[in-house]
């Protein structure tokens, strides 16, 4: 198949493309800078003056669009700003371009969050939960999947991806989070009751091939590890994994003087279940936070 990526050389795209590329199909990724193409991939400018990306794009099979701004930076009011335009500009060339296709292709996949449902300790959420708009996580995520929904063509199978919490070995949440554990300074972080739902970066690739291949899945799917912990639990997994110490606390108060109102990505959280997956038949290849931890850090 033909498959673009919009912001397919960020975190989760460039692990997408080279699995792409081993099961043999065409790959093109749309950026704002000019380079030329290499190891089987093909670079499309878009989103810059005088581009005109649907010129390369004829007969897609699959649009995926990844692009955005990255959370990871502390939530002033420009950037929170900056975060939310990224996406909905991103959206929306991302409607211009499969308006002006001939031939539109038969899917559009979006990358959107768990943050969607909002914060909660208690409850447990679903692809058939309803979305918050209580936060800015959760304002954030509303208005992204309306402009995806926007952005597809009439007919055109569309799936919001929904993704918690991405275990890499070099890049998104784990890095940092480990830190501590390295330092000999880890801890239970916030109240330690908050829930994390987690997936390894291998299930966030394999699942998105499924999904490819699965016609019949459309609007939101979780992509969270069917056993989601409490961050007390999973600052201790991370202990018993390194072989460091667990002893020392990061009260709420002090992470939330060190991040600001981006703290909301550690100190809150929401226990998310991926029932759309499991419903269609995929299976997880590491379902178990010990195991991932095992086999992204050893």
């Amino acid at each position: 198949m033909k498959i673009a990526i919009a912001g397919g050389s960020g975190f989760i795209g460039k692990h997408l493309a080279d699995a792409l590329l081993k099961e043999g199909h065409e790959v093109f990724i749309l950026t704002r800078s000019r380079k030329n193409s290499s190891n089987g991939i093909q670079y499309v400018q878009w989103m810059s003056e005088g581009t005109s990306p649907e010129s390369e794009l004829k007969d897609t099979d699959v649009f995926i669009n990844l692009a955005g701004k990255s959370i990871n930076t502390r939530w002033t009011e420009q950037a929170k700003k900056e975060i939310i335009d990224s996406r909905v500009k991103a959206a929306r060339e991302t409607g211009r371009i499969l308006s002006v296709l001939e031939s539109k292709p038969a899917t559009l996949i979006n990358a959107s969050a768990v943050g969607a449902y909002g914060a909660d300790v208690t409850q447990s959420f679903t692809e058939d939960s309803p979305v918050a708009d209580e936060d800015f996580l959760s304002h954030t995520v509303r208005i992204w999947e309306e402009e995806a929904k926007n952005a597809a063509a009439p007919g055109m199978r569309t799936v919001l991806c929904r993704f918690g919490i991405i275990l890499d070995q070099h890049d998104g949440a784990l890095p940092p989070m480990l830190l501590p554990y390295k330092l000999f300074a880890g801890g239970t972080v916030g109240s330690g009751e908050q829930w994390l739902s987690w997936i390894h970066i291998q299930d966030v690739v394999k699942l998105i091939l499924f999904v490819i291949q699965e016609e019949s899945i459309e609007g939101p799917v979780n992509f969270t590890s069917p056993n989601p912990v409490q961050m007390k639990e999973f600052g201790k997994t991370i202990a018993k994994v390194t072989g460091k110490p667990h002893w020392l606390p990061a009260p709420s108060f002090a992470i939330n003087t060190l991040m600001g109102e981006m703290s909301d990505l550690i100190l809150k959280g929401q226990r998310v279940l991926p029932k759309k997956a499991l419903e269609h038949g995929y299976s997880f290849h590491f379902p178990d936070l010990e195991h991932s931890l095992k086999n992204i850090i050893k």
